[in-house]
């Protein structure tokens, strides 16, 4: 039985920016992991997680292609991710085999409640991960985040990948994407194997140290929000309104160099400021485009914490979901918790989790 996990993650800072090449975000990987079992099976593949169990997928193998018996199923990533590392098993001269493959995700909440912490990206991480080990394929972590990021990608269509590499590196990072046009040209143009050893323009991932005092809390607002159809509407906004959009990206990028500096040199007020500052341009983007990135409740979240000596904001897209806190630890946070409690956010508690490659 092979095994194979990846964490969840959050987006410090850097949001909406991020999907432009070079433009930097931070994000964190979370001790919450989504596990991918691969099984060597003889006749027939099946597909199976135990959140979808009444959606097992089942398969057979014809020639190099999986050939499934229904069509509607909840697995694209999944998909996504066997096609890409199989092809490039293929490119590495390996025999495909038939297996069955279990997905189980402690993401969510066991009674279902979707916290937004990036499980299509964890599931295609682990799904990559747990066909190398069932190939035999050392990928580095480099390579790793490479062959998910295009498998992701070609399902979800848009997004920074910065998800993808918060599950690949874990830890704190701080992410620049690469140039999605650049890839769609050079996958016409290059092997899948040269793909993931070349240089990806515009790609840089940095693993950062927080300061010793630095405490990272997150409140769950209770209302999960879709990123896909939130980024596409700052992408009309970005077609429209180019000089404020890109008046927005350049405060975006300095916001964060100060903020990756704070890391550097162990200054956490330095890094509460420009989460501060972030949080006034994502409110200036959403008032421009017309977006709800701060809902009310998200709102309340972020002034509690401020009270309390905390910097807040939404974490990701918003529009629900999460937002974090970055405080000293020395300060009473037991009653910020509480706050939170009274006010209906959901305290997640939940850790960094760092890779070892």
């Amino acid at each position: 039985m092979i095994s194979a996990q990846a964490p969840g993650k959050l987006y410090i800072a850097g949001e909406y920016a991020v999907v432009e090449p070079g433009y930097p975000a931070i994000i964190v990987a979370l001790n919450q992991f989504v596990t991918v079992t691969i099984e060597e099976s003889h006749d027939y593949g099946r597909i199976a997680s135990k959140q979808y169990q009444e959606n097992s997928l089942y398969w057979e193998r014809q020639g190099t292609e999986l050939v499934f018996d229904n069509r509607d199923n909840p697995f694209h990533y999944i998909l996504s991710a066997i096609r890409l590392t199989e092809q490039y098993a293929q490119a590495l001269g390996k025999p495909l085999g038939i297996y069955h493959l279990n997905v189980n995700s402690d993401l969510d909440s066991a009674d279902g409640k979707k916290y937004g912490l990036g499980s299509s990206a964890a599931v295609t991480v682990a799904t990559v991960k747990a066909l190398c080990q069932f190939y035999d394929i050392h990928l580095s972590q480099d390579q790793l985040f490479k062959l998910a990021a295009i498998a992701h990608l070609d399902v979800q269509g848009n997004g920074s990948l910065g998800d993808i590499a918060a599950s690949v590196y874990g830890g704190w990072i701080a992410y620049r994407a690469f140039d999605r046009d650049w890839l769609a040209s050079a996958r016409r143009e290059l092997t899948l194997i040269d793909l993931l050893n070349t240089d990806w323009p515009g790609l840089e991932i940095e693993l950062l140290t927080p300061p010793a005092p630095l405490r990272l809390l997150i409140g769950w607002t209770g209302s999960p929000a879709s990123t896909s159809h939130l980024v596409d509407r700052i992408a009309l906004f970005k077609a429209t309104r180019r000089k404020s959009y890109h008046q927005f990206l350049d405060e975006s990028r300095d916001c964060l160099h100060r903020m990756i500096q704070g890391f550097h040199n162990g200054d956490l007020v330095a890094i509460q400021r420009e989460i501060t500052f972030n949080r006034q341009l994502l409110n200036q983007l959403a008032h421009s485009s017309h977006v709800t990135i701060e809902t009310k409740l998200l709102k309340t979240m972020c002034d509690t914490a401020v009270t309390l000596g905390g910097a807040a904001k939404s974490s990701g897209a918003g529009g629900g979901d999460c937002g974090i806190v970055i405080i000293d630890a020395a300060k009473d946070l037991a009653k910020l918790l509480h706050d939170w409690e009274q006010r209906g956010i959901e305290p997640l508690k939940l850790n960094v989790h760092h890779v070892t490659e």
